[in-house]
């Protein structure tokens, strides 16, 4: 069977342009494969085009709408997962306008899909209270039980995202003063955040009890499941899930609804906006590229709001009611008047 060129370019963009060109992450580039086996599900389930006789030629900027309408429609994802599509697609024909410009006016089409808008959904985060209560769950004589406070404690105080964590080895904690913990973060940005000594001494604690403190054991993962196999993002999610419940039972006010892991980190951001840390100094803890992807704390944090308005505030209604309305003989005239 003759490969066509669809395989041919999806192939050398998923193995070589993204990886080796674009130095995209190895979840960067799961996630853009995804996008394409769903596609390729999409046109042989609804346009019957087999994926061995699927061509460059058979992808139009009509099948490419329909495909995230069908997302939308029938797999029932968000707005967000239908942009995280179209992101991928679009990553796809960028590339396939230098590579491939025969049919460069289809390309350019389906580059001008616009990314969809939607509501935005409020800003997901649990008080200092609740953090307490949620550290408290995970029973610290047992082995599993003191894994899962230190890994959900340093979750919570780096801010890190899920795959930061997971992508964690003892090489990159540093147990002297200063201490310092190294995340990669997207497109493998590294970045340096402090650690408090309330954290060390968990974190230490773990690492000395999993033998993680030596040296032929730098580069094993720091959190790793019963297989000594690092965690996975769904096993993670399962560890957070288990004590969220215990939380939830024990006090329903202070633990959201919905609460996942990448909450935590939002709860950290928030936290440190309410004890005045300048934003510039979240933004580096975070490791977002722009000062504008961390105001989103600011917009969110009604408490602070309210705070700023009470201190701007200058009263200018009337404190007594006045005169006329304790005139009972002028009330009664007015109630009277036709």
């Amino acid at each position: 069977m003759k490969p066509t060129d669809f395989s041919y370019y999806l192939t050398s963009y998923l193995t070589k342009y993204l990886p080796d060109e674009l130095g995209a992450s190895t979840n960067t580039v799961a996630s853009y494969r995804d996008t394409y086996m769903l596609f390729l599900v999409y046109l042989r389930d609804v346009h019957e085009i087999p994926v061995e006789k699927l061509c460059l030629i058979d992808i139009t900027k009509n099948r490419v709408e329909a495909f995230l309408d069908w997302i939308e429609s029938k797999r029932n994802c968000s707005i967000q997962t239908r942009n995280v599509r179209l992101a991928a697609i679009h990553s796809y024909f960028k590339y396939l306008q230098y590579e491939n410009p025969d049919n460069l006016l289809e390309w350019q089409r389906i580059l001008s899909i616009p990314v969809k808008k939607g509501e935005k959904g409020t800003l997901n985060y649990m008080t200092l209270d609740g953090i307490k209560l949620l550290l408290e769950m995970p029973d610290q004589n047992t082995v599993a039980g003191r894994r899962d406070l230190a890994l959900l404690s340093l979750m919570y105080d780096t801010a890190a995202r899920v795959q930061e964590i997971i992508d964690l080895t003892p090489k990159m904690v540093r147990l002297e003063q200063p201490y310092i913990i190294k995340l990669i973060g997207k497109g493998q940005k590294a970045r340096v955040v402090p650690l408090m000594e309330s954290q060390l001494r968990i974190l230490r604690q773990y690492m000395e009890e999993r033998n993680l403190l030596e040296p032929h054991a730098n580069q094993y993962p720091l959190f790793f499941n019963k297989r000594h196999e690092k965690l996975t993002r769904a096993g993670v999610g399962y560890i957070l899930d288990k004590y969220i419940q215990m939380a939830r039972e024990r006090s329903p006010s202070l633990i959201p609804e919905k609460f996942t892991c990448h909450c935590l980190r939002h709860s950290k951001s928030m936290h440190m906006l309410q004890a005045g840390v300048n934003l510039v100094y979240i933004r580096d803890i975070l490791g977002h590229c722009s000062i504008q992807t961390t105001e989103i704390y600011a917009r969110a944090d009604s408490k602070q709001k309210r705070e700023a308005i009470e201190k701007a505030y200058t009263e200018v209604v009337p404190k007594e009611q006045p005169q006329w309305q304790t005139n009972r003989n002028l009330l009664d005239w007015l109630k009277n008047f036709r």
